[in-house]
């Protein structure tokens, strides 16, 4: 385990010292540039996070601690995975991976006890953003560098860097496809089915919608809340479809509950629309592969933040950045794309896809 003083000492005040946030489409690489040298000739710290890359040559060993809530759903399931499978790929890494669990407390006294064992560093995926930032920012203080996933701390001081869906993208890619497929039909019939409604994620979801239809002369005619979940999803839509007798486009937020929404729809015997997903499962993009369903697309949010975390945090330990760019340090937030999938790039999203 390293011990590396002055640079834990930088990570405990990295946070006040970033005056803005640089989005990136994804934690990807290049190979390095051919002359990556300092004025004296000799190697900059600076590598790629791909394969064949420097920064992929072996190093110190980097101890991780990783927490996440529990696995209830597919996406969940599959950003614990993602995290586990990124770390297998590592000599150089010894992936510490805490229970899920949707428990606050025992989140933070899982934090606690990384902090205790002294790792390297920290990726943290909290059930409650709010709740997970004194600990955080204890971490931080305690010089173990945090990668917060997704959801976000209330603390710029809590994490070194945060890695995000977009999910104000994913409500304007899902209305920007709709508004493509519809061709400009002033009168047509567009419904949502989105998540949670009290979160701030189904919220942006909704106005990045909103805002991509308004685009195109079009706006929700019929909108039902859901809960993520299967049997939530089925009684939604079943409610939905009951109340409008004909649609012409429909977006579902989140395809775990996709599920039971097309299940409401089969029931319904519906298939005058077509439907929109969201998240990106597997079962999904097979749909839109299969082509005979109502389903043509769906908006990923994906579910590889975790293991984005895995590799930002092995760089940063290793005091390494992305050859990408020309700065020299791991960028203070990297925001992921929401892609729309259809039949036409499916090939491309299905090894990333969740089982729902």
């Amino acid at each position: 385990m390293s011990a590396r003083p002055t640079s834990r000492r930088w990570f405990a005040t990295a946070g006040a010292l970033a005056a803005s946030a640089l989005l990136l489409g994804a934690c990807t690489s290049n190979t390095a540039p051919e002359d990556d040298t300092t004025a004296a000739g000799t190697s900059t710290s600076t590598g790629t996070s791909g394969a064949g890359g420097a920064n992929d040559e072996t190093g110190e060993t980097v101890v991780i601690g990783f927490s996440a809530p529990a696995a209830d759903h597919g996406w969940m399931g599959a950003i614990t995975a993602a995290a586990s499978a990124e770390a297998d790929k590592y000599e150089d890494v010894d992936l510490r991976v805490a229970e899920g669990t949707n428990d606050v407390n025992v989140q933070i006294s899982q934090i606690e006890q990384f902090i205790s064992d002294g790792v390297d560093a920290i990726v943290l995926l909290p059930f409650d953003g709010a709740a997970l930032t004194q600990v955080a920012i204890k971490a931080m203080e305690a010089g173990i560098p945090v990668v917060n996933v997704d959801r976000e701390f209330s603390s710029p001081f809590a994490a070194r860097t945060t890695v995000l869906g977009d999910n104000y993208g994913m409500g304007v890619s899902a209305g920007t496809y709709i508004c493509s497929e519809l061709g400009g039909e002033s009168g047509a019939v567009v419904a949502e089915i989105a998540g949670i409604d009290s979160l701030p994620l189904t919220q942006d979801r909704s106005q990045g919608f909103a805002d991509a239809l308004a685009d195109c002369g079009l706006s929700v005619t019929n909108r039902v809340a859901a809960e993520f979940t299967v049997q939530s999803g089925q009684a939604a839509a079943a409610n939905l479809l009951q109340a409008a007798p004909e649609i012409d486009a429909l977006w579902n937020h989140d395809d775990d509950q996709g599920v039971g929404v097309m299940a409401a729809i089969e029931e319904a015997g519906r298939d005058e629309f077509i439907m929109v997903g969201g998240a990106g499962s597997r079962n999904v993009m097979e749909e839109i592969q299969a082509g005979d369903s109502v389903l043509k697309a769906t908006v990923v949010y994906p579910s590889t933040q975790a293991a984005d975390g895995i590799r930002l945090a092995r760089l940063l330990v290793q005091d390494k950045a992305m050859t990408d760019l020309v700065e020299v340090e791991v960028p203070r937030t990297i925001q992921l794309f929401a892609p729309v999938v259809t039949a036409e790039n499916v090939e491309q999203y299905l090894p990333t896809a969740f089982d729902s």
